[in-house]
């Protein structure tokens, strides 16, 4: 399984606020991402769903869906995906999710 290694936390907020910086990166990225019980693809399809259901527009879930084409998600797998969740937690909200994936070109290679 690949580890996934994180230190945004650290390098932007390290001097600002230390404990939230050790969190995001040895607690949040560190330990639960690396967890084996979930594969990264997975793990990467629910948090976009997660931020999205949250109405979540900026950078965080640029990051997320970026991670998660990395990670092997396809664009149709991605549309699929934000489809279906658009029932549960709002349409507007996967309007929003589709045009974030779309201004930032992150599935632009694939058909």
């Amino acid at each position: 399984m690949e580890k996934i290694t994180q230190t945004a936390g650290r390098e932007q907020l390290g001097d600002f606020a230390p404990d939230f910086a050790h969190f995001n990166d040895d607690i949040l990225f560190g330990e639960n991402w690396n967890n084996p019980d979930i594969d990264l693809k997975t793990r990467c399809i629910i948090t976009f769903v997660s931020l999205m259901s949250q109405g979540i527009t900026g950078e965080p879930i640029v990051y997320h869906l970026k991670n998660a084409k990395a990670h092997g998600v396809t664009k149709k797998e991605f549309a699929a995906i934000v489809t279906h969740v658009a029932f549960y937690a709002g349409w507007p909200k996967a309007w929003g999710v589709f045009n974030i994936a779309k201004q930032n070109k992150i599935w632009d290679d694939e058909e």
